[in-house]
């Protein structure tokens, strides 16, 4: 037993260690509290600042309307569903993608082959046979994994099928999946990084037992060819990098080795040979048109979930075909205008990033205005050159058109072409009435094509023997030419208009009289004479862009000589970018006071930016701006109430939603891609998978169309969806295109018709369309790789690229209930309500910030009153600057901010125009489906998502914790500190005795 001495001095030691024993306590304690700390201000401030991409991907809850009393005993239902759930909204999809493939699909060559109404056995060949195509790959994705394949559709049609052989086809595709040997070599890339590869299965796969089975199933041979594409990615102009199954110089448009093996196997063991181009681009197929042996040729485009069935049906002839193609079938697309002016060119003297461009040299001669014009200068042989023409199509039955009539309205400026179509044949059916124009044409003048397409229509079902008499008008004011060179305006120049219907593009009915309408003198659509469907001057908006072709630093197709002026290859010069666009390509300017927008704004209003109203207190909530005008002064009083942060908020964080503010009543709101149906990469949401677009606009029926938009329409309400990211109506600028799928045509006019009645079925629904991708985005690669750099002249860009954007701009429309201030339930009508801008530059400018686009034409000249969202931008896109894009008119951001924040928002200018974009945003908000239910003045109530409970609720408990901790030191150290104390006293005392002594 220790003795006192030794009990004081194992105290003494004790209380002479409690520094370094508290030390090391606090040197623990203190790092651990403070990593708890963190993690809590991460999961508070990180989940917050990450809350639209979880939102996105995890859900962001419900929001419900906070409705008074003057909800009581009204129907504030303004969008009701028609079916109790999304299933039976899919299944009445499934029957609209039915009527889209009935009448899309084109029957392209019958020797009489077709229809097979005995209902034989048949043998399936080609990799396509097992594992067709449904869409694209990218953002035009959709859930397919419940679809009917060509074997079913054709069994239900009543065909027997060779199961041997299929079984072959199916294990080869399961072998050789898409993605990783088969057709995708990568699936989706925004940088690119796509290759569409042709996935053929060789010949050589077939045992001799599976070849023995041809004879038990030899009614025909159908053989299936298919082509993909998607996004971020053309197909191959050169696939011998590729598929040894080429030789150099080949593309990805022709049939390979492996193809014509199947094919030349199919003609060698069976009576017919059927060939299905299960495909949205053209093919080169000229060989299989001119081969005797090849008994039918249909087009089935890519059909979505249930377009196979019609697929079976049309072969047994239980349905007429009646599509007619959206592009022109070259038999040689080398020899195409845009095919050297499509594919990677890189600029060469842009050092600190990557610049890529394209130039459209063909200027307004793409596609059947190139074919028909140069076979009317003689500069290339028709039949050599196009097999099948744009908008042609072949039926079982025969048609003859009779009695056409033309008629002008001088008051409404239109002219109407009316033709009685009879059924001659046997076999039900409808017929198309193609209206095209030719307008007069001067050698060195404004440059013309031989003909546009003006108006189009199709009949009803016409049974053996039954007519019907079609009309097709066209604004007379819509034949002119936009003169960038002198007038700088559209130009009706003097002289005869012949308009013709015909059954395509090339093929003037026969017997059918054309009809010619004189313009004694030239019309200049100038200054307040500006063309009727315009809302204010038109005028040059890409001068510099004109300055480059007029100046011949680019070069320009013209029809005085086509020989001469045919598109070459990028040279040095073209890939030597000028001073202005070296500056444009490499400096990414966040701040717009006192810049080049500021001024354009000020020029166009008329007045000087100033500061704007923020955080004003007026009471007003959103739902009591549904039913006004975008002009109404009561908008100004609401946006007064904005701060700075909401408006910033609610632009930035725009992907796949728009952000709630709930104490203005702004509910939070859902949007979705595609164009195809809805789709989702961040959730497992989507909706039905309807046929692309391509196969809707090969109907030639725009009632389809918008009976495509009204089945989304249903499906966004059962989903709550209000933002839809489509339709697209891009041009099928080149067949190579890889995201020609997702847009209807190579002609503008058929772009457009179909896409203001898909977007005014939509909208009539309550969806807001982002109608996309706004503009001349018309080629996928290099897209994102610091924004391809578009160089087209100011006559091509407005009458081809634009033009479809245009159509829909001033053509759709929708009616829509609200209740107003004293209670009752009204109706207002409302315009093309969204666009989505592109990715690429317009002579070195951001699409998305292009002020001459996004606002002088958009807004200015067409009159639209809508949101504009960017496309989806990320740390890879950084020229795509959200500040540049409000400014030049792209109001919503269409990404999270934890990839791009705005910069410099302080200033007056900056909050100006995001009170303008906020505005634009709120305006198609208030009068979509997101206020379904809202009382006139009622606010939103949140109900938050799970995710948020958990990331409350694990900031509570760190945060709880960390103050225990911190209590728990603090008193530790109090404590320990009057010992500490008595300590150093008891110490100091023995030294000062020890001194004493």
């Amino acid at each position: 037993m220790p003795d006192a001495h030794t009990k004081r001095a194992r105290k003494n030691e004790k209380k002479k260690r409690l520094p370094m024993r508290n030390g090391i306590f606090l040197g623990i304690w203190i790092p651990i509290t403070t990593i708890i700390a963190a993690i809590a201000t991460i999961a508070f401030i990180g989940g917050n600042f990450a809350s639209g991409a979880l939102d996105a991907m995890q859900g962001g809850g419900t929001f419900s309307p906070v409705n008074g009393d003057n909800a009581r005993n009204v129907d504030l239902n303004f969008y009701p569903k028609r079916y109790k759930n999304l299933d039976e909204a899919i299944e009445a999809s499934g029957k609209v993608t039915q009527k889209i493939a009935d009448e899309g699909m084109v029957l392209l060559k019958n020797d009489g082959a077709l229809p097979m109404t005995s209902l034989g056995k048949v043998t399936l060949l080609g990799r396509g046979a097992a594992d067709p195509l449904y869409g694209g790959t990218g953002s035009g994705h959709t859930d397919t994994s419940r679809a009917i394949n060509i074997k079913q559709g054709l069994e239900k049609a009543g065909f027997t099928v060779n199961d041997t052989v299929y079984q072959q086809l199916d294990k080869f595709a399961k072998d050789h999946p898409a993605e990783k040997d088969g057709r995708i070599k990568i699936s989706f890339g925004l940088n690119g990084g796509s290759t569409y590869h042709i996935g053929e299965m060789p010949v050589s796969n077939y045992t001799d037992a599976q070849k023995a089975s041809f004879a038990q199933y030899n009614d025909a041979a159908i053989v299936v060819i298919g082509r993909t594409g998607g996004e971020g990615e053309d197909l191959i102009t050169d696939m011998k990098k590729w598929d040894d199954n080429y030789t150099p110089g080949q593309h990805s448009l022709e049939l390979n080795k492996d193809e014509k093996d199947q094919i030349a196997l199919a003609k060698e063991n069976f009576k017919k040979v059927i060939v299905i181009v299960n495909s949205s681009q053209p093919i080169e197929m000229g060989e299989l048109q001119d081969d005797p042996q090849i008994n039918a040729i249909v087009n089935s485009g890519t059909p979505g979930a249930t377009g196979f069935l019609p697929l079976g049906q049309i072969l047994a002839g239980q349905l007429n075909p009646s599509g007619h193609t959206v592009d022109t079938w070259a038999r040689d697309f080398t020899k195409d205008p845009t095919f050297v002016n499509i594919g990677s060119h890189q600029y060469s003297n842009v050092d600190k990033v990557k610049g890529y461009f394209v130039n459209y040299e063909e200027g307004i001669y793409s596609g059947y205005r190139y074919y028909e014009t140069a076979a009317a200068e003689n500069f290339i042989n028709y039949d050599d050159a196009v097999v099948y023409p744009f908008g042609y199509g072949l039926s079982y039955t025969n048609f003859e058109w009779s009695n056409p009539s033309y008629s002008v309205d001088s008051d409404k400026g239109t002219i109407t072409a009316s033709v009685t179509v009879t059924n001659t044949g046997n076999i039900a059916g409808k017929d198309v009435v193609e209206l095209f124009y030719s307008a007069p044409y001067t050698r060195g003048g404004i440059e013309k094509s031989a003909v546009d397409l003006g108006e189009f229509a199709k009949t009803k079902m016409l049974e053996p023997g039954q007519s019907e008499t079609v009309s097709a008008t066209i604004n007379i004011e819509d034949m002119a030419s936009y003169d960038y060179r002198n007038a700088k305006a559209y130009v009706l120049e003097a002289g005869d208009y012949t308009l013709s219907l015909r059954t395509d593009s090339h093929h003037v009915k026969s017997g059918v009289d054309t009809f010619t309408y004189n313009v004694p003198t030239t019309i200049t659509y100038s200054g307040e004479n500006h063309r009727k469907s315009d809302k204010s001057e038109v005028t040059n908006r890409f001068d510099e862009l004109n300055e480059a072709f007029e100046s011949g630093k680019k070069t320009l197709m013209s029809r005085t000589d086509f020989a001469g002026t045919f598109p070459q290859a990028p040279d040095d010069a073209d890939r030597t970018a000028s001073e202005e666009i070296v500056k444009k390509l490499s400096n990414y300017a966040t701040n717009v006071e006192n810049s080049e927008y500021q001024k354009a704004e000020e020029q166009a209003t008329g007045q000087k930016i100033t500061a704007p109203t923020t955080g004003a207190k007026n009471d007003i909530q959103l739902s009591q701006l549904r039913g006004l005008s975008y002009d109404d002064p009561q908008w100004d009083k609401f946006l007064d109430q904005m701060t700075v942060n909401e408006m910033v908020d609610l632009i930035d964080d725009g992907a796949y939603a728009t952000d709630a503010i709930t104490r203005l009543g702004k509910p939070r709101t859902i949007d979705l891609d595609g164009p195809a149906g809805f789709s989702s990469f961040i959730s497992s949401v989507h909706g039905s998978a309807f046929p692309t677009e391509t196969l809707i606009a090969s109907t030639w029926n725009r009632d389809l169309a918008a009976d495509m938009g009204d089945a989304l329409g249903e499906e966004a309400l059962q989903l709550g969806v209000t933002g839809w990211y489509g339709p697209a109506v891009n041009i099928h600028r080149s067949p190579f295109a890889g995201r020609n799928f997702e847009y209807y045509s190579e002609d503008p006019t058929l772009s457009g018709k179909f896409a203001a009645q898909a977007v005014s079925a939509a909208m009539n629904r309550g969806v807001v369309v982002f109608l996309k991708h706004y503009a001349l985005n018309d080629q996928e690669q290099n897209r994102q790789a610091n924004g391809l750099d578009t160089w087209a002249d100011e006559q091509t860009i407005r009458e081809v690229y634009l033009k479809p954007f245009e159509i829909a701009a001033k053509e759709s429309h929708a009616t829509y209930k609200y209740q107003d201030s004293k209670g009752e339930i009204k109706t207002s009508e409302i315009g093309l309500n969204g666009i989505m801008s592109a990715y690429n530059r317009i002579g070195g400018t951001w699409a998305g910030g292009n002020y001459a686009l996004q606002t002088s034409i958009l807004r200015g000249e067409w009159g639209f009153q809508g949101s504009v969202i960017t496309d989806f931008a990320t740390m890879a896109s950084p020229y795509m600057v959200p500040m540049q894009g409000v400014a030049g008119g792209s109001d919503i951001q269409l990404t999270w901010r934890i990839f791009e924040q705005f910069k410099d928002t302080n200033n007056p200018t900056a909050i100006y125009f995001l009170r303008k974009a906020a505005h634009n945003v709120m305006y198609s908000m208030a009068n979509s489906n997101a206020l379904n239910g809202y009382a006139y003045g009622a606010g939103t109530r949140w109900t938050p998502p799970v995710w948020r409970w958990i990331q409350w609720g694990a900031t509570a408990v760190l945060t709880i914790l960390v103050i225990l901790l911190i209590v728990w030191m603090v008193l530790r150290v109090r404590r320990v500190s009057p010992i500490r104390k008595a300590w150093r006293e008891e110490q100091k005392a023995l030294k000062a005795a020890a001194k004493q002594k």
